[in-house]
């Protein structure tokens, strides 16, 4: 079910094709906000919400460290799946795919079992109110116990997003989610016969919907039905692919697995600052809804990945060029507008979510100060989908690395710790991250290194 044809990725109008790319991506990422939002809404509602949705707050970076690695080998799958598919080497895009397959789920079983021990260790590092460690441990071992299948899920949409499908990992991730959101209520509050297991049912939830997704993309590639054909053979590890993979994928997994682990400092800082419970339950649904708007520009950057890869195997520099230019544009214009629609009515959205007004007023205080700073991310997005679409994983590294390193945390902690601002500081230090960085962007961008294939 291929999305988008070759011909009209590589000759159609660039704005239409990267829509036309893009909003299988939106609808995903839609779906998948939905569900965290889910998380975060039904939480909400438990008599410990604040405790509950400060878990889950404190949770996602620590998973989204070791994620960041199945990003790496997605993103190396990106460059050679489309690539490969552009200068129509058919074989060699499968057996790419194959084999990042292979080594994402393995890692993946790595890191769970390790994970799994490791939670207590990680969680009591921060220095949260016990009631709020409890949970956040609960709900990090039943994810990790999970993460092989959110290893799969995820490389898979990377996969067919370099094929030029982005419309069938819209559809299995649409089926997780739906099946997740339908769950939660159940498992979170015990429903239809089931105990309530609140955090721990939000956890439970999203490792079945996961695995349901794994199984049935694993089905599709396997049986040959959205046009890449996997054979076991292909899962067989190949000294030379893994090697360009790794050279590939790991400059891109240490870039986001420094930003995760960033957002993890970040946690630590927030923990420090008064009333931390109030400000952590405030960055969950806060974060949560700023992602929404982000949504747009994950299709669109998905688009330019595809575009580039493609173009670039077929030789249209120029059509590169242009994709990439126009989509950094259009994703600016699209954030500046979601922005000053967000402030407007940041108090009406938290209220959606949870009835604690301490955590109401915090948050909309966090949308107020950080929404400076993001349409600028639609410039830093684009420019980091062009050195992925290329292969070239190095700059993007470099980028994230110091986005977050050289910038959001020394920002936050000097702001919010340091001169005594408290949260306010820190939600300032982060909007400065955004627009500082975005000028090292431009920096890197100005090279031109995208423009250079990473295939024979």
């Amino acid at each position: 079910m291929r999305s988008v044809s070759k011909e009209q990725i590589l000759k159609g109008p660039i704005i239409k094709t990267l829509f036309l790319l893009g909003w299988p991506i939106m609808i995903s990422s839609l779906l998948e906000t939905a569900y965290t939002l889910a998380d975060t809404f039904w939480l909400g509602r438990l008599e410990e919400s604040k405790y509950a949705v400060a878990a889950l707050q404190i949770s996602w970076p620590i998973i989204f460290l070791l994620i960041s690695i199945a990003f790496g080998l997605g993103a190396a799958g990106v460059a050679l799946v489309s690539q490969y598919t552009g200068a129509k080497k058919h074989e060699e895009a499968e057996r790419s795919a194959g084999q990042v397959i292979f080594i994402s789920l393995t890692f993946g079983l790595v890191f769970a079992i390790t994970g799994f021990f490791l939670s207590p260790f990680i969680v009591h590092s921060l220095g949260l109110e016990k009631e709020v460690s409890h949970l956040a441990i609960l709900y990090l071992r039943i994810i990790f116990f999970g993460l092989p299948f959110m290893f799969g899920s995820f490389t898979f949409g990377f996969i067919m997003r370099a094929y030029g499908d982005t419309v069938t990992p819209m559809i299995v991730s649409g089926v997780a989610v739906i099946l997740n959101i339908a769950l939660d209520p159940i498992l979170i509050f015990g429903m239809f016969g089931f105990p309530k297991m609140g955090v721990l049912g939000a956890g439970l939830a999203t490792i079945l919907t996961q695995s349901l997704a794994t199984i049935i993309a694993l089905y599709l590639l396997f049986k040959g039905k959205v046009g890449i054909k996997l054979k076991l053979s292909y899962l067989k590890p190949e000294k030379e692919k893994i090697k360009k993979i790794f050279r590939i994928g790991i400059p891109a997994s240490i870039g986001n697995s420094g930003t995760a682990f960033g957002f993890f400092i970040l946690m630590y800082i927030l923990a420090r600052v008064p009333d931390s419970t109030v400000v952590l339950a405030a960055y969950g649904i806060g974060d949560r809804i700023i992602n929404l708007i982000f949504i747009s520009i994950n299709g669109l950057s998905a688009g330019i990945t595809t575009v580039l890869g493609q173009s670039l195997g077929a030789d249209k520099i120029e059509r590169a060029e242009e994709a990439v230019k126009k989509g950094i544009l259009a994703m600016f214009f699209i954030l500046v507008v979601c922005s000053i629609l967000l402030v407007l009515f940041r108090t009406e959205i938290m209220k959606i979510f949870i009835n604690n007004s301490d955590v109401v007023n915090e948050g909309a205080n966090l949308i107020k100060c950080v929404m400076i700073g993001v349409p600028f991310f639609g410039i830093f997005s684009g420019i980091v989908a062009s050195f992925q679409g290329s292969g070239h994983n190095v700059p993007t590294m470099i980028l994230d690395i110091s986005r977050l390193w050289a910038l959001r945390i020394p920002l936050a902690y000097f702001l919010g710790l340091y001169l005594g601002m408290n949260s306010t500081g820190v939600w300032i230090g982060m909007a400065l991250s955004n627009i500082v960085g975005t000028a090292i962007a431009l920096i890197f961008f100005k090279t031109g290194i995208w423009k250079k294939k990473v295939i024979d």
